[in-house]
């Protein structure tokens, strides 16, 4: 009802022209010249795979890389290749620690033949035998537990001396790596017996 008396009120010619708020009605083109695309086909447009339509040689591709990675990584536990080495062997620290480790005698490193020995010498059907492979394993035991907390105080003091600060898991990486067999420590040792790190 409003909208007819503003329509009668207003001069016949002001409203076949364009308002300046809104585009013209009568006389060209009015909006963008093209249909509003449906909800449906923009979606459509925008939606990409999950997986490559190629998966198996994204698959194989992917399998190739972390071969080659572990490849990498095997050369490096050989060599003592920084570059390649997993994370918990990186560092100058942990470097010294496995050089400084391996000049050493360490008697942990032992430790796992003599157990094998204790165990086969177990199935002897004798009371004393039994009592002396028992009190030979304990101090042999003994002399390991001593030994490490030697070494953790020697690696302690020479990382203080060298880097300042020890780095944190450095000296219990120590005394790990010389609970094993020299040959089967990785990475690999790269210095002799007596060749201590300077």
């Amino acid at each position: 009802m409003f909208g007819r008396k503003k329509a009668a009120s207003e001069p016949q010619g002001v409203s076949d022209q364009q308002s300046p708020a809104g585009p013209a009605v009568q006389g060209g083109t009015a909006g963008k010249g093209a249909p509003t695309p449906r909800r449906k086909d923009r979606e459509a447009a925008r939606r990409r795979p999950l997986v490559p339509e190629d998966r198996k040689a994204a698959r194989d591709a992917n399998r190739e890389a972390v071969r080659a990675e572990r490849l990498r990584m095997r050369q490096a536990l050989d060599t003592g290749d920084e570059r390649y080495l997993p994370l918990r062997d990186k560092g100058p620290q942990k470097k010294f620690v496995r050089d400084y480790v391996d000049a050493r005698w360490v008697v942990g490193e032992f430790l796992i033949v003599f157990a094998l020995l204790f165990v086969v010498l177990s199935f002897i059907r004798s009371v004393e035998v039994q009592s002396v492979i028992l009190i030979g394993f304990w101090i042999l035991l003994a002399v390991v537990a001593v030994d490490a907390f030697i070494l953790s105080r020697q690696l302690k003091k020479a990382l203080t001396a060298k880097f300042g600060e020890v780095e944190r898991g450095a000296v219990w990486y120590g005394v790990m790596r010389g609970l094993q067999l020299r040959k089967l420590r990785l990475p690999k040792p790269q210095v002799k017996r007596g060749q201590y790190p300077s």
